[in-house]
């Protein structure tokens, strides 16, 4: 993304680059070379700079790439950590709320996502450390996600802000669940981002 940003400005997705063949110490040296590119790339973007998004939700491209790299980069810390062994660093509540807003209500309302029912069916997600909570209806169609809680859900998935954030994303177990255990298996088997 980074140069692209800022100089190019494309308005199509665009192929990515390869994987680099490194490791060890030169794998970290590439990361963090191309962290520092990421970060003078949004720094230096205007706000108003238009380029390629793929989900809706913030209300700037430039918005839309500091978020979605900070929820990218949050995820693999989690995967990298737990390779490495120990508990993660913690994750701010208001982040991690962001975070589940981001997945419900972008990732999985494209055609893409494959969280679907046969009938329509409501899942409630909620956190118990912020005022938050999304209602996800189910159907054969991508699912269609509320921040709110108006609607009788099947099925609650609930808990600590964070760790509601990374049961989502299938990185831990989630913390709480009543009603229909159905409905917590389905997002667990078919919710992977594609």
């Amino acid at each position: 993304m980074g140069r692209r940003l800022r100089r190019d400005r494309h308005v199509a997705p665009r192929p990515m680059g390869g994987h680099p063949e490194l490791d060890g110490a030169e794998l970290v040296a590439w990361y963090r070379d191309s962290h520092r590119r990421l970060l003078d790339t949004l720094a230096g973007a205007a706000p108003d700079v238009e380029c390629f998004t793929f989900l809706p939700g913030p209300p700037s491209a430039l918005a839309f790439w500091a978020r979605r790299q900070a929820h990218e980069t949050t995820v693999h810390r989690v995967d990298a950590e737990s390779a490495r062994g120990g508990a993660s660093a913690p994750i701010a509540t208001e982040f991690a709320v962001d975070g589940v807003d981001e997945l419900l209500r972008g990732f999985h309302a494209r055609p893409k996502s494959r969280v679907r029912t046969e009938s329509p069916r409501v899942l409630r997600v909620r956190v118990s450390d912020a005022d938050a909570a999304w209602t996800v209806r189910l159907s054969p169609e991508p699912p269609v996600t509320t921040r709110d809680a108006d609607t009788e859900a099947e099925c609650e998935l609930a808990g600590p802000a964070e760790e509601v954030y990374l049961a989502l994303w299938n990185r831990r177990p989630v913390p709480a669940m009543s009603g229909d255990p159905v409905l917590a298996t389905l997002w667990r088997n078919t919710s992977a981002v594609i």
